[in-house]
């Protein structure tokens, strides 16, 4: 296999690789759904998951130094505040999210992995909802139960991050066209 031939998405029936400008399901999906999902080529959710993503990673290291700690009150306080500060995120990154996701026509590749991501996603905001609640029934320390459910969304947006990345890096979801790309690298 050849270097271009590992550059095409995809198989493909024809000998010449086919580019993004003469096939239009890639086109649409690197079309922003409306203003507010980001313009032509800087979509705003890959952005926007930075906040649950932080919020939630640093609350898991809050989750650990309150384990450890004689005293967890403060680090329990801590974690439940990044909780919820990052499923607020996540409810807006959502948002941006679907609209890029209509944008994906259906019965392709890059639909089904956009899917698995949405439903990995929910999950993870559905499983950290829970251990918030765990969390607001013990102040005072951080629950077990809390923590593994927090490890366990964790590792679900480990995947999710992974596909959203596909999505993004190898399928081009609301990247902007190799022509477009091409004014980076042209000399002047």
């Amino acid at each position: 296999m050849s270097g271009t031939d590992a550059a095409v998405p995809g198989p493909s029936t024809v000998s010449a690789p086919r580019s993004g400008a003469s096939f239009p399901a890639m086109r649409a999906a690197k079309v922003p759904r409306a203003i507010v999902a980001g313009p032509y080529g800087h979509p705003f959710h890959p952005v926007a998951v930075t906040i649950p993503i932080g919020a939630w990673s640093s609350s898991l290291v809050f989750d650990l130094l309150g384990l450890a700690s004689d005293d967890p009150r403060a680090f329990a306080t801590g974690s439940r505040w990044l909780i919820a500060i990052g499923l607020g995120g996540a409810a807006f990154a959502s948002v941006l999210g679907l609209l890029d996701l209509s944008r994906i026509p259906s019965g392709t590749p890059a639909r089904r992995t956009a899917l698995t991501h949405l439903v990995l996603n929910v999950t993870a905001m559905v499983l950290f909802s829970l251990g918030l609640l765990v969390r607001l029934l013990d102040l005072g320390r951080v629950p077990g139960v809390a923590f593994v459910l927090s490890v366990v969304a964790s590792l679900g947006l480990s995947v999710s991050g992974w596909l959203g990345g596909k999505l993004a890096y190898r399928w081009g979801v609301r990247v902007a066209d190799e022509n477009t790309q091409r004014e980076g690298f042209e000399t002047a």
